[in-house]
């Protein structure tokens, strides 16, 4: 299958998932996330902000803030078809609604690429090799490829996105991720 063939399967494996499910499922997985060495040592952790079938990881940010980490998140400039990572310090203020429900903060305070120790990186699946399948736009896949980016990749998930006996169709542009986090489990590659 190629990968828009794969994206429908899971964009259909995901509505299915009740919005109670989903919550109870996200906050399973960002217990998980919190446990990892990897979450521990980071001192600045880029999330994502969830649309609304994605599993949430408002939990490990409030987590993250409470032990006086860095929160970022992606700033998407559409016209640019890139984004940049930027300081928040609230889950309410200062956002904007746009495409699918993607929550775009409305700050400007950057942060560089190079001071990121962990980025916790959405997909629509995942393969047990590390592999993700996006949504197609490319954003993750440009800013995960910047030079002086050497933060620890970790893919997050319900455990409905993982492919268990396939890979995911991959190209040049497709970075994998350093482990994996669902609900039901933690996965290290190499």
């Amino acid at each position: 299958m190629n990968k828009e063939q794969w994206r429908r399967i899971f964009r259909q494996k995901l509505a299915e998932i009740s919005p109670a499910d989903r919550a109870e499922k996200s906050k399973s997985a960002c217990s998980k996330l919190v446990s990892t060495k990897q979450f521990q040592e980071a001192s600045v952790i880029m999330f994502y902000l969830a649309m609304p079938a994605e599993a949430d990881t408002a939990d490990a940010i409030v987590y993250a803030w409470k032990k006086k980490k860095t929160v970022v998140v992606p700033k998407v400039f559409w016209k640019q078809k890139k984004m940049t990572a930027v300081k928040i310090s609230s889950l309410e203020d200062d956002f904007t609604t746009e495409t699918a429900g993607l929550r775009n903060p409305q700050t400007s305070d950057e942060v560089e690429p190079k001071r990121i120790d962990l980025i916790v990186v959405p997909g629509l699946a995942f393969d047990r090799k590390g592999h993700r399948l996006g949504r197609g736009g490319g954003y993750y896949d440009k800013f995960l490829a910047i030079p002086e980016l050497h933060a620890k990749k970790c893919g997050f998930c319900l455990a409905e996105q993982l492919l268990e006996q396939d890979n995911l169709p991959i190209t040049g542009n497709d970075i994998a991720v350093d482990l994996l986090v669902t609900d039901k489990e933690i996965i290290i590659f190499n």
